[in-house]
């Protein structure tokens, strides 16, 4: 019998839970997903019907993409970590986009997150490689730019 199933696992937070039946991703990599997905609605408005105006708060429900998602995680990784993001991402066991459905998809099991019916896990493949996505495509920026 492993701790999650003593009789204290009512207490054990979900996400600590989750770490212990999947350990392939450490606990930043999830908290960097859930900020990354606030990164899109906030700073992108992505998963509006209308844009959201500066100082309004965004409504509660919005959907955003697989697609779009790893986008957003990827600008808001190069905002983060700049040149250093796909090694940060892969310090936490997160290698490819693939990874990402993983994890939103593990946080959806939680109840940490949501999807929409026509939302499917295979959506995260593929979207583009850390390679070029991460790296090659990464632009320093400057005040003036």
């Amino acid at each position: 019998m492993s701790w999650i199933e003593t009789d204290m696992s009512p207490s054990i937070p979900p996400i600590l839970q989750l770490l212990h039946a999947d350990p392939r991703y450490r606990l930043e990599a999830y908290q960097f997903v859930r900020e990354a997905l606030d990164y899109a609605h906030r700073e992108l408005g992505l998963g509006y019907q209308q844009p959201v105006k500066p100082g309004e708060e965004p409504p509660r429900e919005a959907h955003v993409s697989g697609q779009e998602l790893c986008e957003a995680i990827r600008l808001y990784a190069w905002r983060q970590y700049g040149f250093m993001a796909k090694l940060v991402l892969n310090r936490w066991g997160v290698h490819s986009t693939s990874d990402f459905g993983e994890i939103v998809y593990n946080l959806i099991d939680i109840q940490e997150m949501k999807k929409s019916d026509s939302d499917r896990r295979e959506h995260f493949d593929d979207v583009y490689d850390f390679e070029e996505g991460l790296v090659r495509q990464f632009r320093f920026q400057t005040d003036s730019s």
